[in-house]
């Protein structure tokens, strides 16, 4: 397996033109888009891995690299997010893997902060679906520039003018083909390459396990060889360019029009064409924005900011892992930062790339770069590190729970266990942990955005904390922002639960929409503002 950060002996870089070969990305999609698949078919083109897995393998498959959880291997669905970098044509890819599944909306919030561009994946059997759109948003609202996959051709599925029609009437965005595909939906034979009018043919392997064959031809070769389906694809491809469908670089970061590609990931068709225009079309990392909106330059001393904590990687190592995006400068390992919020010196000496499970010493990385770094006990998720004079990043945005539950441990005799692996489970940002005086302790509330993530929390409490707990689903489903003065007030209402959130926040918990309506009818000044994601 390949390990890529720029280490090669005696080569010295500097942040910008480092940054410049740097592609910092997320796949986003609804659960079953392929988003896994299509994860492990760009790590076997970019020579990363010499065989590629499928999430619900046969007998004699491997395994997805992204998904390393036994949870996420199990159920086929990718649950935390997993870091990989790949090179290809000199450029360094990183790939960011957001959880698919939309109980982990929040977490994939999160993500989307560390990346520069996004892949929105899409079936071509089912368009676009709820998740995608609600990732769509969250990429809309941070000026995230989109490049759009058809996926699945090899299966039956809509047409593909009705897919450019949806993607236009859904999102806003001018779908702009790069690639246009030669048979119907279930016979994808290949593509034409619309810049240049050549047909690009693929040939499967046994299982999609390794990179397919293709063949490049002239028009005048693809119409002898593919007949009517040939002509079909360059009708349509024509009447594109004629409706002006063309590929503009400016509109395309400008968040107006987004280049789409047609793939079959599970057979490695297409994917090379996905890297070529990451690499030549999204955007290299630029000067990213402090908490008081100055863009700070990419030479400027190093500077990143935590994204996401992870622990239970590996039943070998008992360490949580504390990804950074690199915002400026150079990290080095070893060196000495300062954490923003505390004021307080963090050494760097353990400091590793995340290849899925698998992990390798990071010696040095620039801007655009994620790095793990191990033991970090005293960092929390959006803190900004930094070298030299002080900087602040924004903080990162959390969504509103809707789901809620209290946390009892099964043996009290493990209460250290317990407390531990709540605090754990906490920092990484898996749920929200919140507390009172009435509940203690003992039982504190779980919040999630969505159930699956109280699966994850049990199943690691047990696993890797030694101490398994028991849920009690609460009849909650709102959360509201409250202050002091009204804590009395609303814990005396019927239905009504106020908690502490580790943030410092004081929040309701109420049954529904129509009891905060109720409430603040009968008390016209209460303070209960919504949580939004900012």
């Amino acid at each position: 397996m390949q390990h890529v950060l720029e280490q090669q002996a005696g080569v010295t870089d500097e942040p910008v033109g480092a940054a410049a070969r740097r592609r910092t990305f997320a796949v986003i999609s609804h659960p079953d888009a392929g988003k896994s698949t299509l994860t492990e078919a760009l790590a076997l083109h970019a020579r990363a891995i010499t065989k590629a897995g499928h999430v619900h393998g046969k007998a004699g498959r491997n395994a997805t690299v992204s998904d390393w959880m036994e949870m996420e291997q199990a159920r086929g669905i990718s649950i935390s997010s997993a870091v990989l970098q790949l090179t290809y044509r000199d450029t360094v890819l990183n790939l960011v893997d957001t959880p698919g599944h939309a109980d982990f909306s929040e977490d994939t919030y999160r993500v989307l902060t560390a990346v520069d561009a996004a892949i929105m994946l899409v079936d071509a059997s089912k368009g676009l679906e709820v998740q995608t759109m609600k990732l769509f948003a969250v990429c809309k609202h941070r000026g995230i520039p989109i490049i759009t996959v058809i996926n699945k051709w090899d299966r039956p599925g809509k047409d593909p003018l009705e897919l450019m029609d949806e993607i236009t009437e859904r999102t806003g965005l001018t779908p702009t083909p790069l690639t246009w595909p030669v048979g119907i939906a279930g016979d994808f034979r290949g593509v034409v390459e619309r810049d240049s009018g050549d047909y690009v043919a693929f040939t499967p392997t046994a299982g999609g396990a390794q990179i397919a064959p293709e063949e490049r031809m002239s028009a005048g070769e693809a119409a002898s060889r593919e007949g009517e389906a040939w002509t079909a694809a360059r009708e349509e491809s024509q009447l594109l360019a004629a409706s002006g469908a063309e590929h503009d670089q400016e509109m395309f970061l400008g968040g107006i029009s987004t280049p789409v590609l047609f793939a079959a990931a599970v057979r490695n068709f297409g994917v090379r064409r996905l890297l070529d225009a990451l690499v030549e079309l999204a955007p290299a990392p630029g000067p990213r924005a402090d908490h008081e909106g100055q863009a700070r330059p990419l030479d400027a001393p190093f500077s990143a900011f935590v994204f996401k904590l992870q622990a239970g990687m590996d039943t070998a190592h008992r360490d949580r892992l504390a990804y950074i995006r690199v915002c400026s400068g150079v990290f080095e390992r070893g060196m000495v930062v300062t954490t923003a919020r505390t004021g307080k010196p963090f050494a760097t000496k353990y400091a590793q790339q995340a290849f899925g499970r698998d992990r390798s010493l990071v010696e040095t990385a620039y801007p655009g770069d994620v790095v793990g770094l191990v033991n970090a006990s005293n960092l929390r998720i959006g803190d900004t590190l930094h070298a030299g004079p002080p900087v602040q990043f924004p903080a990162l945005p959390t969504f509103a729970p809707e789901h809620f539950a209290v946390a009892r441990g099964v043996d009290t005799g493990r209460y250290k266990q317990f407390r531990r692996g709540i605090t754990q489970l906490e920092a990484e940002g898996v749920v929200q942990v919140l507390r009172s005086d009435l509940r203690g302790e003992q039982a504190p509330v779980l919040a999630a955005v969505g159930p699956m993530q109280f699966e994850v929390a049990e199943s690691r409490m047990s696993a890797e904390f030694g101490a398994p707990i028991h849920l009690e689903t609460l009849g909650y489903s709102v959360a509201r922002r409250t202050t002091p003065t009204w804590a009395p007030t609303l814990s005396a209402e019927w239905g009504v639960e106020v908690v502490h959130r580790e943030d410092g926040e004081l929040l309701v918990l109420l049954p529904d929409q129509w009891r905060a309506r109720s409430i603040q009818r009968n008390h016209p000044d209460v303070v209960l503002e919504p949580l939004v994601a900012t």
